[in-house]
């Protein structure tokens, strides 16, 4: 360990060791009261803050709200929670989509600023002489930095209620897909449960087809067969009575 990383482990124990515990309890609230989508709020950093600067401020503040040094109910709660921001900001793809927020929402207040500038003519030449400076000075101050924050707050909420309406229309026709799947094999059971019947009752459906062409040729026993009537010609339709020859 280097002669820097050592002293700066003394001076975050003696920060700790002055930290009251009035202090620790409105950390907690600080960090459960951050708005959830954004990790640099949690972490109390910019949105330009490095990796190790993250790192850094993470052990900072888990060692203030860690719950075997922090006696408030939701210590926990709040130490989990700057957890999650840590390993969102570590996180190359995490972090590459919070800051292409961040941005957008710079590009959205960079135009907003022109269209007031178009009405204040006293600030529009200052910025032509100051050749850029007078916007850069703008964006370094404290009133950009709010408005860049609440600007991501809007576009991450944005992103994020279309994100879960996108998830909800997703399960919604998961759900339907699946209830259509199981009707169709509810379909098919039914089907083969048929066929399977009407397999085992062929036997029995042969059996009385045979027993019916049987009873259905031969006169069943005790009837009276009709007399069959004889023609003298078989071409003619109608009966002829027998003639006698001499």
């Amino acid at each position: 360990m280097g002669s820097s990383e050592a002293d700066d482990d003394l001076l975050l124990k003696s920060f700790l060791a002055e930290v009251s515990e009035a202090e620790r309890d409105n950390e907690v609230l600080r960090i459960l009261g951050c708005f959830k989508l954004n990790p640099f709020e949690h972490l109390k950093l910019s949105f330009d803050s490095s990796p190790d600067e993250v790192k850094k401020q993470y052990r900072k503040l888990s060692l203030l709200v860690h719950p075997d040094k922090c006696k408030h109910p939701q210590a926990q709660e709040a130490f989990g929670a700057l957890s999650k921001a840590q390993q969102l900001l570590l996180d190359p793809q995490e972090r590459g989509y919070i800051l292409d927020q961040v941005t957008a929402a710079k590009e959205e207040l960079r135009a907003k600023r022109k269209k007031e500038l178009r009405k204040d003519s006293a600030s529009k030449i200052k910025s032509q002489v100051d050749e850029g400076k007078y916007e850069d000075q703008f964006e370094r101050s404290d009133e950009f930095h709010k408005q860049l924050i609440i600007k991501v707050r809007e576009i991450l909420t944005d992103k994020e209620w279309r994100r879960r309406k996108m998830q909800m229309r997703i399960s919604e026709e998961e759900g339907r897909l699946k209830k259509d799947e199981e009707e169709t094999k509810e379909m098919w059971k039914r089907k083969r449960e048929h066929e399977e019947k009407w397999e085992e009752t062929r036997d029995k459906r042969v059996s009385s087809w045979r027993d019916f062409m049987k009873t259905g040729k031969k006169a069943r026993k005790g009837e009276l067969k009709p007399p069959r009537l004889k023609t003298e010609d078989p071409n003619k339709s109608y009966v002829q009575r027998p003639v006698k020859r001499g």
